[in-house]
């Protein structure tokens, strides 16, 4: 292979390549064992050391709080949208959803399934253009949790602050951009994300949780949907997505190269800024979809002035070696996603291909 796509999905997405040079060395032979770390078992102690290795990592990188655990599960953050209500919307209690888009929307449609479930505030006017704000944001006595999305994948928008919710636990579907700057982990009672964007390849959802969420659940639910069977069970109850699980293990190190989260984060930014530079500087031309305050800067969504414009880019552009740019099948447009792995240079490539394509095309 004489060179790397620039790869911009939207997810699965780009992996860092020194992590999968590293992967590719120990693919065969995992520490000297004559195995896979994919042939092992998920009982015997060198799985378990990789297991508990990438738990500790990943709670280090937000400073070590006291009173989480590191849940490693499978089925997306589609299913932590049911289990989340399943196990923690018991009666007598209602669920608070922000809708911002897309994945929200999705979140709050199992909720209702489960329970009782409100929208404690939605940007739909806005055309979910931007977040709305949730300061002041007033909750019932009776609300079980409040539920976000921090980053919206398909339109573009994301949270950079977030609410004090007092008592009330805050839960984050954090898929597409945890790990990409710090946060307070201890303003949440729950984040959890699909690995596919920022954390590693498909297969594992992390959750991460202060331990009073998950140290009991409802008797009725079957034992799988049970937080606190992972709970109890180290995330060890039924065979996890080991190879997975190694993978994040190895993307945590790497970020750990990279500065820890302030690193990575100054990183994402110049990216991120890199594009909207383009953008706003095309004299419309390019139209960013995402109103400014609310940008990503994980997902960067734009318009061209019209569809066929659009398909003529996207074809230029994959010929080119620039993948993933077309925009989700729900909302068209484009859209450049730039996670953790997408090097500086992929995104300064793209940006001058956006500057020609505009001198070819304005």
């Amino acid at each position: 292979m004489n060179k790397r796509a620039y790869n911009f999905n939207a997810g699965p997405a780009a992996l860092p390549l020194e992590v999968l040079q590293r992967a590719q060395a120990e693919f065969v032979d995992y520490k000297e064992t004559g195995m896979s770390i994919m042939e092992m078992s998920h009982r015997g102690a060198v799985y378990e050391s990789v297991h508990k290795e990438a738990q500790s990592r990943l709670l280090g990188l937000f400073g070590n709080p006291s009173g989480y655990k590191v849940l490693f599960l499978q089925g997306g953050a589609s299913t932590q949208f049911a289990m989340i209500p399943l196990n923690l919307l018991t009666e007598g209690k209602t669920a608070g959803y922000v809708r911002t888009g897309s994945w929200a929307d999705k979140a709050l449609k199992e909720a209702k399934l489960a329970g009782e479930a409100f929208v404690a505030a939605s940007s739909e006017a806005a055309g979910f253009r931007e977040v709305p704000d949730l300061a002041g944001l007033e909750l019932p006595e009776n609300t079980a949790y409040l539920h976000l999305t921090s980053n919206e994948t398909i339109e573009g928008t994301a949270y950079f602050t977030y609410p004090d919710t007092g008592n009330v636990p805050l839960i984050a579907d954090m898929s597409s951009d945890i790990l990409s700057r710090p946060f307070d982990l201890q303003s949440f009672g729950m984040v959890y994300a699909g690995a596919q964007k920022n954390l590693g390849p498909s297969g594992v959802t992390v959750v991460i949780a202060r331990e009073e969420l998950l140290e009991q659940s409802p008797k009725h639910l079957p034992t799988i949907f049970r937080y606190d069977t992972h709970y109890k069970n180290d995330s060890l109850y039924n065979t996890p997505p080991s190879f997975s699980i190694y993978m994040v293990n190895e993307v945590l190190k790497w970020i750990e190269e990279q500065g820890g989260l302030q690193g990575i984060e100054q990183l994402n930014r110049k990216k991120a800024g890199r594009l909207y530079d383009t953008i706003d500087q095309s004299g419309g031309f390019y139209k960013g979809f995402a109103n400014p305050d609310s940008r990503s800067i994980m997902n960067v969504t734009f318009r061209l002035g019209t569809e066929e414009l659009e398909k003529q880019f996207i074809k230029e552009s994959e010929a080119a070696g620039f993948i993933g740019l077309k925009g989700h099948r729900s909302v068209g447009g484009l859209r450049a996603s730039i996670y953790n792995a997408v090097p500086y240079e992929a995104v300064d490539a793209l940006a001058q291909f956006m500057e020609e394509f505009q001198r070819k095309n304005g």
